[in-house]
């Protein structure tokens, strides 16, 4: 059984490495490093125009950083569609203690003061690590997602990784690069830097839109 440790997190994601588990209950991972890589391409995410909609009426206060192991918890919860997560114990604590070092990060969603989604990640370099994302209300995830990528677009972050291209986020223009592709494009990231703040939770829906209108 693999010791998972802050250290051997950061180590991993420097080579192009992510850990999963074989369950919600499983003490055995494995690691990943897929032939195809899924990325977001932070200047050509595509927001529908429905989403749009949603983000301007400021349904959800989002901010960042507030309750980062309940959002992991929260990805690690049994879903509709799928009964039992890749996020263990052992990785709820470790990325944890990583978040703890001002590595790893949350995006939060709340609803009349409910956390309602979100989603979590890690942050080296001028990379941010995409993980995992919950929705309890409809869009929550990925109202975040819009946030994150506002955000780390503004700090200038060169490289978002989704880890695998899914249809769920193929809708906001994700891709998939080949191996070597990706650890050219790690490289080039990690070579720079980025610093994740704290989101500020005053910015309207309608200027988190502008930051990024010339990608849609």
């Amino acid at each position: 059984m693999t010791n998972l440790t802050p250290g051997l997190l950061i180590w991993a994601y420097s080579q192009g490495l992510f850990p999963m588990s074989e369950g919600r209950f499983s003490h055995e991972l494995n690691w990943f490093d897929p032939e195809m890589r899924g990325v977001l391409p932070l200047n050509s995410i595509h927001v529908p125009r429905r989403l749009r909609r949603v983000i301007k009426t400021e349904r959800y206060v989002v901010q960042s950083n507030s309750v980062f192991n309940e959002v992991v918890r929260a990805c690690s919860a049994p879903r509709l569609k799928r009964r039992s997560t890749w996020i263990n114990d052992q990785i709820i604590s470790a990325y944890g203690e990583l978040h703890k070092m001002g590595l790893a990060h949350s995006v939060e969603c709340w609803h009349q003061g409910q956390l309602v989604g979100g989603l979590y990640g890690v942050s080296l370099g001028a990379a941010f690590f995409g993980e995992s994302m919950f929705s309890h209300m409809a869009d929550a995830s990925k109202v975040s997602l819009v946030h994150l990528v506002a955000h780390i677009r503004a700090a200038g972050y060169q490289l978002l990784d989704i880890q695998f291209r899914s249809q769920h986020l193929a809708q906001f223009g994700a891709i998939e690069i080949s191996r070597d592709a990706y650890h050219a494009a790690l490289s080039t990231a990690l070579a720079s830097n980025a610093y994740f703040s704290s989101m500020a939770t005053n910015v309207s829906g309608s200027a988190i839109l502008q930051s990024i209108a010339h990608t849609s």
